[in-house]
């Protein structure tokens, strides 16, 4: 079944697409920084970081808003760009990758939000005991017939959820600001450590999986661009939405470095913000961020569920992935692509009970996998620009993209280089079983399942996936 597009009943406003983007990226991310960046640096890596993200994320969201432009046909974001650019396999890599990430996004989101609980509630604990864990499950299929009732009504409520979870962060600037403190800051700048360019690149390093992190969800407007009324709007939000969450994380992070000395930080639990406020105002502000947490990732958790299941139905309906999940129920939602997603978070929820940073390890991981279709649709904007498809008039234009494609495909790179093994070895333990999809599909069509280039493609991966496995059974690598 082909996606009911034309349902005017089903069309999204500019705001609500930048809802969707700016919901997406602030979610649990933002309540964490404090100590995510006092863990790895001090005040000028920090500043280097955002600086190196800012710009990269940046380019990304330029490529996100010139592909919705010059290629108006491809309304399935993330996927479409990689199939388009690089073919049938790889761009089910970036559609099942980007989907495992959405996954582990909302995971992350589920045990962060019993972690809160478990500051008031011991119960919970750090959000992965087994009451905890019960309580996320019945958080998740309860979300799960919410998103059943239609598309329009859960991206309403996310809209709603957006402006409640940017008050708390807000007035959390706002106090912060008039406590902070210059000496502080100082003693923060370079870390605790020697004034070295090596100390600062190693700072810097460290902080670069956590940015990923928190930018993830900017291609949400891209992702539902055919729920657009007008395609335009689709890159405006992605800018939008975009600068608007950069200067939060930005704010957030450097305030917190004129509150608290960095062993202070690196120490505070999880949710780090409440930490900050409570050591300006006293107990009611650690109250106040976590009720304003649980908001946010509430709807942050949300907007994952929308993006993951219908990359799925994308995906399915451009005949990538098996027909089932192309299904749709009366309401238009993708059912088929939305129970095989809640049946994936909630085998990952219970592989947390075994994890022993389970937050940390779900963040990390949503960053390994959707740098690599982030990496896809980068190489496809720069493609496009150096051939010079789609800029007949525009030559201008298309020097200029150029230079952004370049960018944001350097960055890509670099991040998953900046990611380090580990995580490229656990990435491929999920994409291995994954293409189990696409040899479904192709099976359903009676295609040949791979071409030459894709079985070694496939190879490639699949020794991956073995390495890392042996390394996880030989304790050299651990969750």
């Amino acid at each position: 079944m082909t996606p009911s597009s034309d349902s005017s009943d089903q069309r999204l406003s500019r705001g609500a697409l930048t809802a969707l983007v700016v919901g997406s990226m602030v979610g649990s991310g933002i309540f964490a920084l404090p100590s995510a960046f006092g863990r790895a640096t001090g005040g000028l890596g920090a500043l280097i970081a955002w600086g190196i993200a800012g710009v990269g994320m940046l380019m990304l969201a330029f490529v996100f808003q010139t592909l919705s432009r010059h290629k108006p046909d491809l309304d399935a974001g993330i996927y479409a760009y990689a199939k388009a650019g690089f073919g049938d396999y790889p761009g089910f890599v970036s559609a099942v990758g980007y989907w495992i990430g959405c996954c582990l996004a909302d995971v992350a989101c589920l045990v962060l939000i019993k972690a809160t609980l478990g500051q008031f509630f011991p119960i919970f604990g750090d959000g992965t005991t087994p009451t905890a864990i019960a309580a996320a499950t019945a958080l998740l299929w309860g979300v799960h017939f919410l998103i059943l009732r239609g598309i329009k009504e859960a991206a309403a409520l996310n809209t709603i959820a957006t402006f409640a979870k940017i008050v708390p962060i807000l007035l959390f600037i706002v106090v912060v600001i008039f406590a902070f403190k210059g000496d502080v800051f100082a003693l923060n700048f370079w870390g605790g450590e020697e004034p070295t360019f090596a100390n600062v690149s190693t700072q810097v390093r460290n902080t670069m999986l956590v940015t990923v992190f928190v930018f993830v969800g900017i291609e949400g407007a891209s992702v539902y661009s055919r729920y657009a009324k007008d395609r335009n709007d689709v890159g405006i939000a992605t800018i939008l939405g975009f600068l608007g969450v950069l200067a939060l994380l930005v704010l957030v992070t450097m305030l917190s470095y004129g509150i608290l000395l960095r062993p202070e930080l690196t120490a505070l639990a999880t949710p780090s913000m409440a930490g900050v406020l409570e050591a300006i105002v006293g107990p009611w502000g650690k109250i106040f961020i976590s009720v304003g947490l649980l908001i946010s990732v509430l709807g942050n958790y949300l907007s994952w569920s929308l993006l993951a299941a219908e990359v799925l139905h994308s995906a399915a309906v451009n005949r990538t992935m098996p027909s089932f999940l192309a299904r749709e129920n009366a309401k238009k939602v993708p059912v088929g692509a939305l129970w095989l997603t809640n049946i994936a978070i909630q085998v990952f929820l219970l592989v947390t009970y075994f994890a022993e940073y389970a937050f940390t390890l779900a963040l990390k991981m949503t960053s390994s996998m959707t740098l690599i279709p982030y990496l896809l649709v980068a190489a496809y904007g720069l493609k496009l620009a150096w051939t010079g498809e789609t800029y007949e008039a525009d030559p201008r234009g298309r020097a200029i993209d150029r230079i952004r494609g370049a960018i944001a495909t350097i960055y890509a790179a670099g991040m998953i280089y900046a990611g380090g093994a580990k995580f490229l070895l656990l990435a491929a333990l999920l994409y291995a079983p994954g293409t189990t999809l696409f040899i479904i599909a192709r099976r359903e069509q009676r295609k040949t399942v791979f071409t030459l280039v894709e079985w070694l493609l496939f190879g490639v991966l699949l020794v991956a996936a073995a390495v890392g496995l042996y390394s996880l059974a030989a304790g050299t690598i651990s969750v």
